[in-house]
């Protein structure tokens, strides 16, 4: 067993041990985040202060959806983090009083203007894990039918269809670098071909 394994009981001898979090403040606050210190031990005596960002913990989906078997829906829009127009997949927060599920399809209709009759929870991401505790939910989204929610967009999202298997293209595009989009990208790809490969052997 690895000392990095998450089973692992962080109390015994030999594997890690979670540092003990001796004080924490807010120091920063905005209308979305907020910044937190922690002041923290670690089990050799070493102390050190973390920042973190912290905010609203409802969880989050990003969606691959499928209007066929080759094809993906991506997105267009503006963010504001490189003050420029970026390609990604359909994204946004639960609701309270949603699942996954049902905020993976409000999402989709609202941001592309289709609603799905399948949707299969694929993996959970999380996004610069030393400076924020934010997860997202990947979801694979077929049997698409053509339905649109009102958003809370600023402007109208463009979507474009590419091709699930034009990956490597993809990465090589300047606009196309979120890291969240390209992990869930090649996940869903690498299950539906591993689907392709059972169904073919299932026929035999």
């Amino acid at each position: 067993m690895s000392q990095y394994d998450s089973t692992a009981d962080h109390t015994s001898p030999g594997y890690l041990k979670r540092p003990q979090i001796m004080a924490r403040n807010t120091v920063a606050q905005s209308r979305l985040f907020q910044v937190e210190a922690l002041d923290l031990r670690f089990s050799n005596g070493e102390e050190r202060q973390f920042e973190r960002l912290t905010g609203a913990d409802r969880g989050a989906v990003m969606i691959v959806a499928m209007p066929d078997p080759e094809h993906v829906l991506l997105i267009r829009e503006y963010a504001a983090g490189f003050e420029d127009y970026v390609l990604t997949l359909p994204k946004g927060l639960v609701d309270p009083g949603e699942d996954i599920v049902t905020a993976a399809n409000r999402e989709l209709m609202e941001e592309c203007g289709f609603g799905a009759n399948h949707l299969e929870p694929l993996a959970e991401l999380s996004l610069a894990p030393n400076y924020m505790r934010h997860r997202m939910q990947v979801l694979l989204a077929t049997d698409l039918y053509p339905k649109r929610l009102p958003g809370d967009e600023p402007e109208p999202l463009i979507v474009e269809t590419h091709a699930l298997e034009e990956l490597p293209a993809l990465l090589m595009r300047e606009d196309f670098h979120e890291a969240r989009a390209i992990a869930a990208l090649y996940i869903a790809r690498d299950k539906l071909r591993e689907d392709k490969r059972n169904s073919t052997t299932n026929l035999l």
